[in-house]
Order: structure tokens, then C-alpha cells, then sequence
């Protein structure tokens, strides 16, 4: 459900694109990373999915789980609430795991969280965590890199801006793009592993990137 609804909302607040690395494949049972920038960035990634015929168990903080309507949701359809800082922790790489081994894509965020900065601009992925990594020994699942680029034009930040920025997305409709990089192997120690997924989520950031400055004319620095 949400992966059809992200399909029809997305197309109606931007103009989203998806492209692809020669060889990419989403195989059932692969793990499915993207940079997180925005509280609207889960919905474009979703669409870019759904357009590829792909619709994963999403690990998303658990707080959404208390939202009526939208709890109920996520759970009925085994989406995977993350608990940060509790006993329940761990019990999200199990789900994750068992999904996994269900044929399941799944979703996961590195970063783990939202960044602080308030400006609409695009910028590289940050730190990741070592749930990814950890998820990934575990199981030696693939992960599939996704980039996305754009997010920030529709939803970027405080409380105010991003309302009024999500209120007006269907009449600005900026433009989108989300690249799926080809799956890579995780190995090494844990550092490693966080690492390797680390380079590999921003290269496919930078190739969306570089696809979204090619459609708007516009002209970065050197990163």
C-alpha cells in the first residue's frame, strides 16, 4: 500500500526520474540503501521502487508506529519499526533478517536519522551507522545503493517550512531523481563492511545528483 501510494503521490509533487547502473538487479532477498535527507525522501524512493517492480519492508523509526492510521498500516504490512536506545534494538535486525529470508527487499536508512541542516540543497550522505553492516554479515545479503536527490525541494527544514514546502511541492513540482546502483558483497569487520556500503550509497547519490544539476542547469563545485 504504501509503495502504490508513493507511486501516485510522488508524480503529483515532482517530476521524478530513475535511472540505473548497467547490471543493477533488485533480487529477492537483497538489501536496499539509500541516503536519507528529508521526511519526504521515503516516499520518492518508494516510487522509484514501485516503477522498477520493486516493493520493500521499510525499517523506519518507531515513533511512526504511534501515528493513527498510518501505525496500523505499517504494521499490517510488516514494515519494520527501529527502536534506537532500548532492549528492542536488536530486534529489528531479526526482523529484518526473517524478512529477508522471506524473499523480502528491505529498506534501510544508514545515517539512521534525518540531518540538522535547514537549507533545501542536496549534500552527500553522512555517517552511517553499523545496523547496515550488521544486517548485512548477518544474512550476506547483496545490498543494492540507491541515491536520491531532490527530496529537499519538497520537505527541508523546520516544522513551518517543511508544511508549507509539501502544501505547495504540486504546484512547484521540482524535479526528482533517484539512481539504483548494482549490488555489491559487504565484507571485511564490521568497519569495513559500514564503509564499503558508505562509498557505495554515495556514488549512487552523486550520479543523482549529477542527473538532477544536468536537468536544472545547475553548476556545483567539485565534491
Amino acid at each position: 500500500m504504501l509503495s502504490r501510494l508513493a507511486h501516485v503521490l510522488i508524480p503529483a509533487a515532482g517530476r521524478l526520474r530513475v535511472s540505473t547502473d548497467s547490471g543493477t538487479g533488485l533480487a529477492p532477498g537483497s538489501i536496499v540503501a539509500a541516503n536519507h535527507t528529508s521526511l519526504a525522501d521515503p516516499a520518492v524512493v518508494l516510487a522509484a521502487l514501485h516503477r522498477l517492480g520493486a516493493e520493500p519492508v521499510v525499517m523506519a523509526a518507531a515513533g511512526l508506529w504511534r501515528v493513527p492510521l498510518l501505525g496500523r498500516a505499517l504494521a499490517r504490512e510488516g514494515h519494520i519499526p527501529v527502536h534506537r536506545g532500548d532492549r528492542r534494538a536488536a530486534r529489528c535486525l531479526d526482523l529484518a533478517a526473517d524478512a529477508l529470508e522471506r524473499g523480502r527487499l528491505v529498506l534501510i536508512y544508514g545515517e539512521g536519522g534525518l540531518p540538522s541542516r535547514t537549507d533545501a540543497a542536496d549534500f552527500a550522505p553522512g555517517a552511517f551507522r553499523s545496523g547496515l553492516a550488521r544486517l548485512a554479515g548477518r544474512t550476506g545479503a547483496p545490498v543494492v545503493p540507491v541515491g536520491q536527490a531532490g527530496a529537499r525541494r519538497i520537505s527541508s527544514g523546520n516544522a513551518a517550512k517543511q508544511f508549507v514546502g509539501a502544501a505547495t511541492a504540486p504546484l512547484r513540482r521540482p524535479p526528482l531523481h533517484v539512481h539504483v546502483g548494482a549490488p555489491v558483497l559487504l565484507d571485511g569487520d564490521l568497519a569495513v563492511r559500514t564503509a564499503q556500503a558508505h562509498l557505495a550509497v554515495t556514488a549512487a547519490w552523486r550520479t543523482a545528483a549529477a542527473r538532477l544539476d544536468e536537468r536544472t542547469g545547475t553548476v556545483r563545485p567539485p565534491r
